[in-house]
């Protein structure tokens, strides 16, 4: 990663092209690193257009990275559901949605690609179609818009809060109340460019619904539904209030129970379907190995 600080004779300039002239790179390469998040101002994405100030820091990840073309190539992928206009994918555990930072293949993307579907081309080239995303450890419903008029109308949707998003996760702990909210800013982690915190530095709004579901002896079962939609949100506000999610490679803890990957599972989506404007609303099972997790702990409390 490289960072530094722009002077004051910069600040009249646009970020791809304040940051092409002062890295010496082609305007199309910065443009490209800013559409896969590589650069962040004041560890923030922002778009091309962004007026560089001054004091701001920037900073740039795989500035050298080769230019490279997604592909298409075969990838195990369960399609849930299909239309003209939409679909969405069960993912599995570590699987990557979108190439970049370092995973250029094998993701949902590629896989779509690859079936020849036809995919919004409002993200670019590295995220087509990509509505919204979930981490590579997350199981369950991510949606994929074929075209560009329906990617804006759900995009829209994300926008205003007002879609369904509900997450399973199994955490740490015993949570007494029955419900709770979790009203804290997310932003980047000045420790850990690569982790999120709850902050007031150059964070945004991140509110989490959680609903109790089982409580073991050591472990709670909850539903997350999420109002905001920030990057690692609900690993990140488990953490804050120390229910941490199981098996979290980042902000997990290290003495867990046998688990094979994150217990963190993305189980309802729902939306106004951008052609027929009606409420649709889908639902996955948890993964085998998230439901044999929670049949080991009800065993042991009986």
């Amino acid at each position: 990663m490289q960072t530094w600080i722009v002077e004051e004779t910069n600040e009249i300039s646009r970020l791809d092209k304040y940051c092409a002239s002062y890295l010496g790179k082609p305007r199309n390469l910065i443009l490209q690193l800013i559409k896969i998040e590589n650069i962040l101002v004041n560890d923030q994405v922002k778009k091309p257009n962004y007026t560089v100030k001054t004091n701001d820091q920037i900073s740039v990840v795989e500035l050298d990275r080769p230019n490279i073309e997604v592909e298409a190539h075969q990838v195990d992928l369960d399609i849930f559901y299909e239309d003209d206009d939409l679909i969405i994918i069960n993912k599995s555990s570590n699987m990557v949605v979108h190439p970049g930072a370092g995973n250029y293949t094998n993701t949902v993307v590629n896989g779509l690609m690859y079936l020849s579907k036809k995919l919004s081309s409002i993200n670019g080239e590295y995220r087509p179609g990509v509505v919204h995303r979930i981490d590579k450890d997350t199981t369950g419903l991510i949606l994929f818009a074929k075209n560009d008029q329906a990617h804006n109308k759900i995009g829209a949707q994300l926008k205003d809060k007002s879609s369904t998003r509900k997450y399973i996760a199994l955490v740490h702990g015993v949570i007494d109340e029955d419900e709770l909210v979790i009203d804290a800013p997310i932003g980047r982690d000045q420790n850990d460019r690569t982790a999120m915190t709850v902050t007031e530095k150059n964070s945004k709004d991140a509110i989490t619904n959680v609903k109790i579901l089982k409580r073991f002896a050591k472990y709670t079962l909850v539903e997350c539904q999420l109002t905001t939609g920030r990057t690692h949100q609900i690993r990140v506000h488990m953490q804050y209030i120390k229910h941490q999610v199981v098996g979290d490679p980042k902000y997990g803890l290290r003495k867990t129970i046998d688990c094979d990957g994150q217990a963190l599972h993305a189980k309802t989506l729902g939306f106004i379907h951008p052609k027929t404007n009606k409420y649709v609303e889908f639902t996955s099972e948890l993964p085998v190995k998230m439901q044999n997790m929670i049949n080991e702990l009800e065993e042991l409390d009986e």
